[in-house]
């Protein structure tokens, strides 16, 4: 006698949970950076590293994990890769030699001119508009901050 399956339960499915659509587009998301950001020889989270510099330069590494909600065990690393490409100086503060103060170089600062393309790819890429785009960055970022209250 044929085993009898049992009935799915809407709450079980893996399309209807939010957690995997989030971490599956965000794969995509990354996949679809990561030629564009080739070209300017950097990774996706280096490259959000150096989009929070070119907003605020002179930053400490502990503003900067804030802002990318990293902790320094993962930043550091980055951070370091980035000084050896030339495009940031890392400097010990003066005041509190453990608080260490980030700083573009020139060519940190003329790479965010060759960066102002890959906004418009990717709102090409994802066949979205900028509205859109925006639209669901904000919910994204409100659900984030409901997460993390």
């Amino acid at each position: 006698m044929p085993k009898k399956k049992p009935a799915n339960n809407p709450a079980l499915l893996l399309d209807n949970q939010l957690c995997f659509a989030l971490y599956s587009t965000s794969l995509a998301m990354t996949k679809l950076y990561k030629p564009l950001l080739a070209e300017l020889g950097l990774t996706y989270p280096q490259y959000v590293v150096m989009l929070v510099l070119w907003e605020t330069d002179g930053l400490m590494v502990s503003e900067i994990g804030e802002r990318l909600f990293l902790d320094s065990g993962t930043l550091t690393p980055l951070l370091k890769r980035l000084e050896t490409a030339g495009l940031i100086t890392r400097l010990r503060d003066t005041e509190d030699e453990r608080r260490v103060r980030i700083r573009l170089t020139p060519a940190g600062v003329s790479l965010k001119a060759d960066a102002t393309t890959i906004p418009t790819c990717v709102a090409n890429l994802t066949q979205c508009g900028l509205p859109e785009l925006l639209s669901l960055s904000q919910d994204i970022q409100a659900l984030r901050a409901r997460l993390t209250a």
